[in-house]
């Protein structure tokens, strides 16, 4: 009896995990879709001020409303989130790179070397990530660059945490020790050997960094430090519809609310079932 039920909680578990996994994919992949298919089809700049049209609620020709100036709303939105999405991927590649380059080269070297680098891994994540990034892009002028800079300098730290505990992890593995008494380098063992099998966890925290770097640039944009404000980036939008809630226009600052909340919960989603995959717990729950 008490197997019988064990077994059947399991595949409710198993189906709701497939549940939460098909949603997750369909909503990347409409993301994905609409940043790539809308943009070249309609263009941003094409669309005309129209004070007529200023602040119309959803309707089936405008289903997001209109900003305050007649702008369709939906297609403001899809840019942002094209902006957002892109400076989110690029920070985060980037920032992937440096952790797992200090990360790596802090384990592999080990001593004096490792101490010092992580004190000063300490002492970056001692400040606020927000408060940093805007440290570092009150240094330029608004744009693109300055946030993806601003974004990649504050998040390779938990990167650079995750791939050193694993490479000092693996340095104590038979094989490790086997190419370290065949001669092997330590430069050798760390790119043949520990860096191919930390790979999947900084691919992880990158999937991981991308909507965090989202938000982060949509917050530095709402403050007016980060994209330019005729940028159509989704902080942008926010911003500037703070004026229109006070006034009882919920869709201006609603809709490019929702175009940051649905894809962070989705890449969630998507990394939930990635790290089931990745750990052995679920691998032999998948063998029952």
């Amino acid at each position: 009896m008490a197997e019988t039920f064990r077994r059947s909680r399991g595949r409710t578990r198993r189906s709701t995990r497939a549940v939460r996994f098909a949603v997750s994919a369909a909503v990347v992949a409409a993301v994905v879709v609409a940043v790539l298919v809308v943009p070249p089809l309609v263009r941003l700049d094409e669309q005309a001020v129209d004070l007529s049209m200023k602040l119309q609620p959803p309707s089936w020709e405008h289903p997001f409303g209109t900003d305050d100036v007649g702008r369709d709303l939906l297609l403001r939105c899809v840019y942002g989130l094209r902006i957002s999405l892109l400076v989110g991927l690029v920070a985060a590649l980037v920032a992937t790179v440096i952790g797992t380059a200090v990360g790596a080269g802090a384990a592999a070297f080990g001593g004096w070397t490792d101490r010092v680098v992580m004190r000063i891994v300490d002492a970056f994540s001692s400040v606020p990530h927000l408060l940093l990034g805007i440290f570092v892009v009150a240094m330029f002028r608004p744009g693109v660059w300055p946030v993806i800079v601003s974004v990649a300098v504050t998040h390779w730290l938990s990167t650079a945490r995750i791939v050193r505990s694993e490479i000092l992890s693996l340095r104590s593995r038979p094989y490790i020790d086997a190419a370290v008494s065949g001669g092997a380098s330590r430069r050798r063992v760390t790119v043949r050997h520990l860096l191919p099998a930390v790979l999947p966890q900084a691919a992880l925290a990158a999937v991981l960094m991308v909507p965090h770097a989202m938000w982060h640039e949509s917050a530095l944009s709402f403050l007016g430090l980060g994209l330019p404000t005729h940028r159509a980036s989704l902080g942008n939008l926010v911003q500037t519809a703070r004026g229109s809630l006070l006034a009882g226009d919920w869709w201006p600052t609603l809709f490019p609310g929702l175009f940051l909340i649905v894809p962070t919960l989705a890449v969630a989603g998507l990394v939930a079932a990635w790290r089931e995959r990745l750990s052995p717990r679920r691998r032999s729950e998948l063998m029952l």
